[in-house]
Order: C-alpha cells, then sequence, then structure tokens
C-alpha cells in the first residue's frame, strides 16, 4: 500500500477535463491524455468537528484550482465508508490531485477537516494501487486528522479523443450540458411517530432533501412528533435511471446545533414513470415514518442551439407553439403555462478581471430552477456568444436572470454582471442592450450585453398558476445578518407604517372640521354609504382606485412612486454586501453567537416579509405589473357581482363547507392561500428597482463606476 503525506506544491495553469473532450482537438503529444480512475472508499480517525462529538465528512477532488469531484455526505461518523468511482481525463502529470475533506455544516460554513495530495506522476501506469493519504492541515502541521484511503488507476489515453467520449456514460452528457432528462416531484405530506428530542417529549422537526448539487429543505413544525408539512420540491433527473434522493430529518434548536432524527433514501430507478407513488419510508438512525408523493415525469421544453438553429423564427413551427397556447387550449396541462426564448448574442465593455487586462467571460442564464450555460470566450472584453436557450414557463411571473462570469482555472468564476428581466416586461422579438448591474442588482457595473428575447404563454393559465405557492429555489443562498439589510427594511417598513399614519391623520381631519368644504362632503358620503350598504360595495370600492390610477397612467399622470428613495437605501449596499462577505468566509463561529444570529436573521427577514407585502399589495394598485392589476380586475369584478346576486348567507355557507370538506377530498392536498399567492407574484419596492433597465451612458463617470464596482 502506498502512503502519501501532505507536502507543499507550486501553482500551475495546466488543464483537467472531466471526460469530456469531445469538442477537443487531440493534444500534438502521445499519449495524448492520462485516464485517473480513482474509488474513494473510506476515512479513518477523521477530526471532530460537531459538537457531539462526531462529524458530517465529505471529500472534494481538485486539480489545477478546479473541482473535479464531490462526494456525497456521510452524517455523524468518524469513519466513513463511501466507494464511490470518479473518472478523470488529465492533460498533464505535473499537476497533483488535491483531496480535502469538510464537514458539512448546514446554513454554516463547512469546517475544514484536512488535506493531502496525491502526486500523479509517483504512480505506475495501468496498475491498480491502494492509496492511504494522511490528512494535514497546513495551519497545524503537527496534527493529526485521520487518513483516506483510495484505489487508484493511472491509464495512458493513446489515439483519437473520441474513443474517451464513447466510454463516457449519457448521463454525464446531459449534466456537462446542463439538459436534464427529467422532473422528479416529491410532496411531502407527513410524518408519524417521530423521535422526541426536546426536553418536554417533543421535536420541532424539519426535512432536508438532496440529490445531486440540489438541495431543498422543508418548513419546521414546531412541538409535533407527527408533523403535517404538505409541501411541493421538484428536482431535475439527469440519471438515465433515476438515482438517488438522499433525504434526512432535523430538530431544530435555538442558539445551537440541530439534532439529526434519522435519514431515509428514494431509489427512483425502483419507480416507473407518468405516475404518482406513495411512499412510507422508515427513518433509519431514528424512529419513525415519513410520508410523501413522488412523481417521475418527462423533461420540460429546455434547449441550447446555436443562432442558426431559432425554432421561433421558423414562422410554421412558430405558429404551432402558439397554437399549443391558444385560449382554447386553456385547460389543457395547466402547468405548461408558456415558452420563452432567450438569444445571447454579444456583450461589450467588460470588466478586465485577469491581470492581462482582458477577461474570458460565459453567461448563465437562469429562469427559475432551470439553469443553462454558453461556451466561454476566451481573451476578450466584448465578446459573441450567439446562442439560443428555450425554457418552459411554468410561472409567467418569474424572472430571467443573466449573470457574466470570468473563468478562472485557479479558483472559483469572478462576478461581471447581471441583469434580472421580469417575463412579463419582455417586449417580444426586440434586440435590446441591457446595461449590467453589480451582484446585488443595486447599481450599474461595467458592460452592456445584448439579448433578444420572445415569450409566449397562455394568460389563463399564467391568471390561474398565480393562485398557487410559488416554486422555491433550491440554489438559494442562506440567510445572512446584515446591519444595512436590517436597516433598510426598517426604513421600508416605516414608510408603510407612515402611509397609515397619514391616511388616519386625513380621515381625523374630516372629523376635526379642518376644511369645512372636504368635511361636509365626507360626512354626506357617510350618510349615503351607511344607509345604502350593501356587502357588494366592498370589492366595488377597492375597483375604484384601480380605474382611476388606470385613467391617470394613461393620461400620461405616472403615479406610481419615484424609485429614487429606494434607490438611495440600496446605493451603498455592494460595499455591505462585499464586507459581508468577507466576513462570512471566517471559520469557526463562536458557540454563543448562535442564539444572537437566529434571533437577527428572524428579525431581519420578518422586517423584510412586512415591508414586501404592504409595497405589494400598493404597487397592485399603482399597476406595477398590469397583468396583475387585470387579474386584480377580473377577480375583484367577478366578486363584485357574486356578492350582488347571491346572499351572503349562501357564500359563507359554500366557503365553510369547502374548508371543513378539503381535507376529506383529498388527503394530500397542500394548503395555500390564493390572496398570499397572489401577493406573491407583485414586486415590492427593492424588486422594482432591481428589474428596473439602466439607461446607456454614452459618457460614463469613471468615480461612479468605482463605486458600484462588485470586484
Amino acid at each position: 500500500m502506498l502512503t502519501l503525506p501532505l507536502s507543499t506544491v507550486g501553482q500551475s495553469r495546466t488543464g483537467i477535463n472531466i471526460v469530456d473532450p469531445c469538442n477537443a482537438d487531440p493534444p500534438p503529444s502521445s499519449p495524448a491524455m492520462y485516464q485517473l480512475d480513482i474509488v474513494l472508499r473510506k476515512g479513518n480517525n477523521l477530526a471532530i468537528r460537531d459538537r457531539t462529538g462526531s462529524s458530517d465528512p465529505y471529500v472534494k477532488f481538485k486539480i489545477a484550482g478546479k473541482e473535479v469531484f464531490r462526494s456525497k455526505t456521510i452524517h455523524k461518523n468518524l469513519n466513513p465508508v463511501w466507494d464511490e468511482r470518479a473518472t478523470l481525463l488529465v492533460e498533464s502529470l505535473r499537476e497533483p490531485l488535491y483531496v480535502k475533506v469538510f464537514d458539512y455544516d448546514f446554513g454554516l460554513q463547512d469546517d475544514f477537516m484536512g488535506s493531502a495530495y496525491l502526486y500523479l506522476e509517483s504512480l505506475e501506469h495501468q496498475r491498480t494501487l491502494e492509496v492511504t493519504l494522511d490528512l494535514k492541515d497546513p495551519h497545524y502541521p503537527d496534527h493529526n486528522l485521520g487518513s483516506l484511503e483510495l484505489s487508484v488507476t493511472l491509464s495512458p489515453r493513446e489515439g483519437d479523443m473520441r474513443d474517451a467520449c464513447q466510454s463516457m456514460r449519457l448521463s454525464d452528457v446531459h449534466r456537462k450540458a446542463q439538459l436534464w432528462r427529467g422532473i422528479v416531484s416529491i410532496s411531502l405530506i407527513e410524518g408519524r411517530g417521530l423521535q422526541p428530542m426536546d426536553a418536554n417529549g417533543r421535536s420541532d422537526p424539519y426535512v432536508k432533501f438532496r440529490m445531486g448539487h440540489q438541495k431543498y429543505k422543508s418548513k419546521t413544525i414546531p412541538k409535533t412528533l407527527n408533523p403535517q408539512w404538505r409541501e411541493q420540491f421538484d428536482f431535475h433527473m439527469y440519471e438515465e435511471q433515476g438515482g438517488y434522493v438522499d433525504i434526512t430529518v432535523w430538530d431544530k434548536d435555538a442558539g445551537k446545533k440541530d439534532d439529526f432524527m434519522g435519514r431515509c433514501t428514494i431509489d427512483l430507478s425502483l419507480l416507473s414513470k407518468e405516475h404518482t407513488h406513495k411512499l412510507e419510508l422508515p427513518l433509519e438512525e431514528g424512529e419513525g415514518v415519513l410520508v410523501m408523493l413522488v412523481t417521475l415525469t418527462a423533461s420540460a421544453a429546455v434547449s441550447i442551439s446555436d443562432l442558426s438553429v431559432n425554432v421561433l423564427d421558423d414562422p410554421h413551427e412558430r405558429h404551432q407553439i402558439k397554437q399549443r397556447y391558444s385560449l382554447w387550449r386553456s385547460l389543457h396541462n395547466l402547468k405548461d403555462v408558456g415558452v420563452v426564448q432567450v438569444k445571447v448574442i454579444r456583450a461589450e465593455g467588460l470588466m478586465a478581471a485577469d491581470v492581462t487586462g482582458k477577461s474570458d467571460p460565459f453567461c448563465i442564464v437562469e429562469l427559475s430552477n432551470d439553469r443553462l450555460q454558453t461556451h466561454t470566450v476566451y481573451k476578450n472584453l466584448n465578446p459573441e456568444w450567439n446562442k439560443v436557450f428555450t425554457f418552459n414557463v411554468k410561472d409567467i411571473h418569474s424572472v430571467l436572470e443573466v449573470t457574466v462570469y470570468d473563468e478562472d482555472r485557479d479558483r472559483s468564476a469572478d462576478f461581471l454582471g447581471k441583469v434580472a428581466i421580469p417575463l412579463l416586461n419582455i417586449q417580444n422579438g426586440e434586440r435590446k442592450a441591457y446595461v449590467l448591474k453589480s451582484k446585488e442588482l443595486t447599481g450599474p457595473t461595467k458592460g452592456v450585453i445584448f439579448l433578444e428575447i420572445d415569450v409566449i404563454f397562455n394568460a389563463v393559465k399564467a391568471g390561474l398558476r398565480t393562485l398557487i405557492p410559488i416554486e422555491q429555489k433550491y440554489i438559494e443562498e442562506e440567510p445572512r445578518v446584515s446591519k444595512q439589510l436590517l436597516l433598510r427594511n426598517f426604513n421600508r417598513v416605516r414608510r408603510c407604517i407612515m402611509f397609515l399614519i397619514n391616511t388616519g391623520y386625513y380621515i381625523n381631519s374630516c372629523f376635526e372640521w379642518e376644511s369645512p368644504q372636504r368635511s361636509i362632503c365626507a360626512f354626506v358620503l357617510f350618510v349615503v354609504l351607511v344607509w345604502n350598504f350593501e356587502l357588494y360595495m366592498i370589492p366595488l370600492a377597492l375597483l375604484l382606485p384601480l380605474a382611476w390610477n388606470y385613467i391617470l397612467i394613461t393620461s400620461g399622470k405616472d403615479t406610481r412612486q419615484d424609485v429614487q428613495a429606494m434607490e438611495d437605501l440600496m446605493e451603498d449596499e455592494d460595499e455591505d454586501f462585499d464586507k459581508d462577505d468577507r466576513d462570512s468566509e471566517r471559520k469557526g463561529f463562536m458557540n454563543k453567537l448562535y442564539a444572537i444570529q437566529d434571533v437577527c436573521i428572524s428579525v431581519q427577514n420578518a422586517l423584510d416579509e412586512v415591508a414586501s407585502y404592504g409595497e405589494r399589495i400598493k404597487n397592485t394598485f399603482n399597476w406595477t405589473v398590469p397583468f396583475l392589476s387585470w387579474l386584480a380586475i377580473v377577480a375583484l369584478g367577478m366578486a363584485t357581482v357574486i356578492v350582488y346576486f347571491i346572499p351572503l348567507r349562501y357564500i359563507v355557507l359554500a366557503w365553510g363547507v369547502n374548508k371543513f370538506t378539503k381535507k376529506l377530498r383529498d388527503p394530500y392536498t397542500i394548503d395555500n392561500n390564493e390572496i398570499l399567492d397572489f401577493l406573491s407574484r407583485v414586486p415590492s419596492d427593492v424588486q422594482v428597482v432591481q428589474y428596473r433597465e439602466l439607461k446607456l451612458d454614452p459618457n460614463p463617470s469613471p468615480n461612479k463606476r468605482k463605486k458600484n464596482n462588485p470586484g
């Protein structure tokens, strides 16, 4: 057995590919490439990083600064057994394999558990070697952090590189191209007989799901051993045979690390497609059962193509797509709301991220959880991609995000700029230059990107989908404490409260007869309304400000609040967020700060939620999103007619019968509030600023660009 300790190695820019060299020309040297087959077997006596005296280890492989493999996480085990395989194509043996072990901490930065180097030049060719790597910490080289056991085989690859491509699994091709083969829809229904973890004999359980790099976390149900979640999560499926979904259950503890309650796994290869399966999964290493519904469906309509291959430019294809989303097919497949096609043409004047004064830009296009990527254009500040991306639209209120990065072989990609475009703001077929914004979308950065976007959707399906819960994003960042964010949310809440206070002052002024004319009109109106009041007047009264603001907007008097006030609140946040990023990289949070952090995050999120809903109600009546305002008019108009013609007692009776029998009719129904789901689609004032297009500045100020530069 070969044992290799840690030692230092110099930096190099020699590249590596993960078994995907199909588009590359064969290198001129012989052998052309080397194939490195690794079996990560197990770890021995790994370092303790959790308060429970254990760790949740996982392993990363890197070559030339690029991550090429990440193992699954083994929970609460200092002697984990992985038995995972990785196959790499290596261009040069001068670059060692850098192995790092981490302890997984949900919501916090993962703790370092040790690292080691595997020198490829020392390996014999075409022979499997059993290797033990001693883990060390470069800052504390005398500490013993345990070891890893691997099986390694290094083989020269002669001849045409296409041989390597043919040996690659189809699922790897799809993952590398970012195209998924299907959707895994999981409805988490309930838990039964879970293990009590708290002193009161109860628990505060929540569930984590993981499928590859995709992760979800359910809501926490307090003080129960039989929680009812009724939440739905969608995963992208890349594997030909399905793959696995890892599920863990945790007990939420404020002020200390959450307690592990058990685990289970779903083997998707055992489930038939296009059919809903009810699963009752017993928890391993714990007590109780999880009940869930799992459905495997075919892939949504996503694709990447060159500019010359454009479906919507073909009149026949465009006509067929429009027919698919015509009003006559409004009740067919309600989840398929529409389709959006994004042409990523080029960018101009990007930031120089490399020491050579150039960048290696590539572009990522995201729509909810769908994420596709262009190729990299090397050493260019004015790249041309000429790619066409097609996405299936599941929610017309989704926001299309286009982000430009600089590829860096030695570390993670550098951010160059970003734009966020609500689908309802898109003008079909219009090629526009969008000014790139900072990472937090609070101000401009250097460069513009040229996009041409088409969206085709069914208005009836879009309206119906507005009234169901919004899709969660599995790639959202964890909440963090930010003094600037707390201050901003406090100011937003204060503005909403001041509006209510000023309204109260105005009504009170009518009682005080400060203006006799106004008080007389208010008195007459009050008497008439009270004497002739009918219930239908309530939705009718809500229709009046919508109609009045619409008339003012069409006449050229825009009553919507100026975004300058919100921009003033957000203008300096880039620097504060960058500072927070640096602070969050410090490892080893003190235990006594956990409780304070939980409280601060809760207050911060509560302020954000209150302010957002207040602003969303105002923006509904201000016609910030005309589609939603028209939808409100339709709903309020229907409510007016229903209340006018149907006695109130029958409406209340029907509502009560529906509420009392809802669970009897469908035991697995997912609870929702249509009004809150509607308001969740209306942008808050912060989102209005983030989605607003910036005007092209022919003579940009260097000082302003420097201030807003996220780098």
